[in-house]
């Protein structure tokens, strides 16, 4: 070995060594607020705490998923929520028509999504970014126009009918409310575990530097087509689960989940927690479902206070609420360095 190989050798292993510890350090985490979650059901009674859980856990992922494409990728996309009613009518068909348990049900619902993402990924990722915006809200609408008239195989706008069959798989019964509960929390950590992930691998920063200038990212030799095509079909998975978590919780599925404004709903989420922290779309998927839980019993009008909402942070901040938190934190810290 020379000496520049040695040198070399010993700059990446300490670099090494922190992915590594970063990773570990992510999977603590993780198993921690699994741990808290799952245990929520032994200190309260409240199903109506247990059912918000599991709507932050179907939004959570899904907005989450719509991160990777706009915060790492640069690529806002309009018709989004495409995948996440695809996740919950692929997931509640496959259960009501073949019966098969529900592990296999998740996985094709996971290859039906795959497919479908990556023949309109390989549509839209060659556009330019005004263009993939509207083009995957048509493909949105293409969809939700497909399950609205194709009544007699997705129950048209009344949504699939007759319930969603649960048969019981490794001791666990989704028909049970904490065993559902407790299911959706655990998808919801693999599911933020594994992009995040993704957001700290060289993929993901491959991603940062295609958002930041990709004709340079082109010029240095990587295949910018093929990147936004992965992170598409990724993104498209994760938002699937989500839809199948919705699923589940609703024992059906239905028009609006495939809809325009569940779209709409992803980017407010991603506005209100920050598009430039991981977990900022977990921060607002609370504040939306807290906004809209709370609004609403008291007005009708909750969309004008939504809207009201949506402004202050984006004219007054800024920037999402994690992320203004964040930046603050930063700031400070750099203070108390100077001083």
């Amino acid at each position: 070995m020379t000496e520049l190989e040695a040198g070399r050798a010993q700059t990446l292993v300490p670099a090494r060594g922190g992915a590594a510890l970063h990773r570990y350090r992510d999977v603590l985490i993780a198993l921690i607020a699994f741990a808290v979650l799952a245990s929520l059901p032994l200190f309260t009674g409240s199903k109506a705490l247990l059912d918000f859980v599991i709507r932050c856990s179907a939004y959570g992922l899904f907005a989450t998923s719509l991160n990777l494409l706009v915060g790492y990728t640069g690529l806002t996309s309009f018709g989004h929520g495409m995948f996440f009613g695809l996740g919950a009518y692929s997931f509640g068909l496959i259960m009501q028509r073949l019966g098969v348990p529900i592990p296999v049900a998740f996985v094709a619902t996971l290859v039906v999504t795959a497919i479908v993402a990556a023949i309109i990924g390989a549509i839209c990722v060659r556009l330019k970014e005004i263009y993939f915006a509207f083009v995957t809200l048509a493909f949105q609408m293409l969809i939700h126009s497909t399950i609205l008239s194709w009544a007699s195989f997705t129950g048209g706008d009344q949504g699939l009918r007759g319930g969603i069959p649960r048969p019981v798989f490794l001791g666990i019964d989704l028909s049970n409310h904490v065993h559902l509960y407790v299911t959706s929390c655990a998808l919801l950590i693999l599911g933020l575990l594994a992009m995040r992930q993704i957001a700290q691998s060289p993929f993901g920063y491959t991603l940062r530097m295609i958002r930041d200038n990709a004709a340079r990212a082109s010029f240095l030799g990587i295949d910018v087509w093929r990147a936004k095509l992965t992170v598409f079909v990724l993104a498209a998975l994760f938002a699937a689960m989500g839809g199948m978590v919705m699923a589940l919780f609703v024992s059906g599925a239905y028009p609006e989940f495939a809809y325009w404004t569940i779209s709409g709903e992803a980017i407010f989420i991603n506005m209100l927690g920050g598009v430039s922290t991981f977990l900022g779309p977990m921060v607002g998927t609370v504040l939306l479902l807290l906004l809209n839980d709370t609004v609403t019993r008291f007005t009708e009008y909750h969309g004008i206070v939504l809207g009201i909402v949506i402004l202050f942070f984006a004219l007054g901040l800024r920037k999402g609420l994690l992320d203004f938190v964040a930046e603050w934190y930063a700031h400070r810290r750099e203070t108390g360095e100077g001083r």
